[in-house]
């Protein structure tokens, strides 16, 4: 189809985004459903959040609050919420009529985001491996994609500031940073976050966080938001959603937190997008996101022990395995078991062992840095898991 023309015209596909074709994650479920396989691609749970949050939902749709067009900015409960939320867990204070934008999950907010701070010819700097909607929001832009690789090093994937530094011309306008950071599991650190912070005001870049995993941190690893940092405030638009942490991805509810300036010129964008989105569904996040610590706390502690499952399968199949400090996804390395393609290993894994996953070259501009790199998710059921280690173990 992108080859097409129009009476010996140009192709139909804006050139823009001839690079971008069927997701990956398109071909891969297709697989798990032709092999009957257990997807652990797609990073999706397979059981839905809070019922009482469900519940909120469904009074909303009966009270009739959200069936009609809610307020451009998102329902005002669900702003207050946001703020609120940040506050409590952070200690960052935002005015929920100035500050807060509701959007139609993440993806728009960092779509919406790009179009609105990034013109033809900006370079925009991501961290390598990303997240694939990162590259097509650029590309939309007009923008340029400086990739800065995130490479393993003593059992996580790391961030090289220098070369993070190095990266940086008069051409960038903006970071585009993700953590706890998909695919690799990766959660900055307080000191890293400092040093790029540092360097963001003394380049004076508009910075863009995507911090949508960051109430599912392990261990000792924490999540410090960009945007608390000495003279970050100004210039960061700092993105969440409620599809992550309260395992209703399907609502589409997401948000931006700023300044009044950055939030008014991603607004412009966005309501020429979906213009609104979800409105039953913003009353339902409102609530969610007032749930007690308790919540969170519980909702960590299951998925550390999904992780740790998932983990200690792949290394009985023979993985090397990088343990995430955060997100629902595990990264491994196939080159103990003879590979080296993801692409080929992901598409075979299915025959071979009834199982799919994601090989994460496909998150790379330079491919072959990610080419042994292969994801599961772990935001499955226990009895998937385990089903899916016996799967890969007796496939060795």
């Amino acid at each position: 189809m992108t080859g097409m023309t129009t009476n010996g015209r140009r192709p139909l596909l804006n050139r823009r985004l001839t690079e971008f074709g069927t997701t990956i994650f398109a071909e891969m479920s297709a697989l798990a459903l032709s092999t009957d396989s257990i997807n652990l691609g797609q990073g999706f749970p397979d059981t839905d959040g809070p019922e009482e949050i469900r519940e909120a939902a469904v009074r909303a749709l009966r009270d009739g609050r959200g069936n009609q067009y809610p307020p451009g900015p998102g329902v005002p409960e669900l702003r207050t919420a946001i703020a609120a939320h940040q506050k409590h867990h952070y200690g960052l204070s935002y005015d929920p009529d100035r500050e807060v934008l509701v959007t139609a999950g993440a993806t728009e907010a960092i779509a919406a985001s790009l179009l609105a701070l990034v013109e033809p010819g900006d370079e925009v700097i991501a961290l390598e491996p990303y997240y694939d909607s990162y590259a097509a929001g650029i590309a939309m832009a007009g923008g340029i994609r400086v990739p800065v690789t995130l490479r393993p090093h003593e059992g996580r994937f790391r961030l090289d500031l220098d070369e993070l530094r190095d990266a940086v011309t008069d051409n960038t306008r903006l970071l585009l940073l993700n953590t706890p950071h998909n695919p690799t599991g990766t959660v900055l650190s307080r000191e890293e976050l400092g040093e790029i912070a540092k360097l963001a005001v003394e380049r004076d870049l508009l910075v863009v966080t995507d911090e949508v995993y960051e109430h599912l941190v392990f261990d000792d690893a924490e999540h410090v938001p960009l945007a608390g940092f000495p003279g970050m405030r100004e210039r960061t638009v700092t993105i969440g959603s409620a599809g992550k942490t309260f395992s209703f991805t399907g609502w589409k509810v997401g948000w931006i937190t700023s300044t009044p300036d950055l939030v008014t010129a991603v607004r412009s964008a966005k309501q020429f997008l979906t213009y609104v989105a979800s409105g039953p569904f913003q009353y339902a996040v409102a609530q969610a996101l007032a749930l007690p610590d308790t919540y969170f706390e519980a909702f960590r502690a299951d998925l550390r022990a999904k992780r740790d499952l998932l983990a200690a399968g792949l290394t009985a199949a023979g993985f090397e395995v990088f343990r995430p400090a955060g997100t629902y996804f595990v990264t491994t390395d196939i080159r103990p078991l003879g590979e080296s393609d993801g692409f080929a290993f992901c598409r075979a894994l299915p025959e071979r062992a009834g199982v799919v996953a994601i090989p994460n070259a496909v998150f790379y501009d330079h491919r072959e840095e990610g080419a042994p790199f292969v994801r599961f998710a772990f935001c499955k059921r226990t009895e998937v898991l385990e089903a899916a280690a016996r799967r890969l173990r007796a496939a060795r």
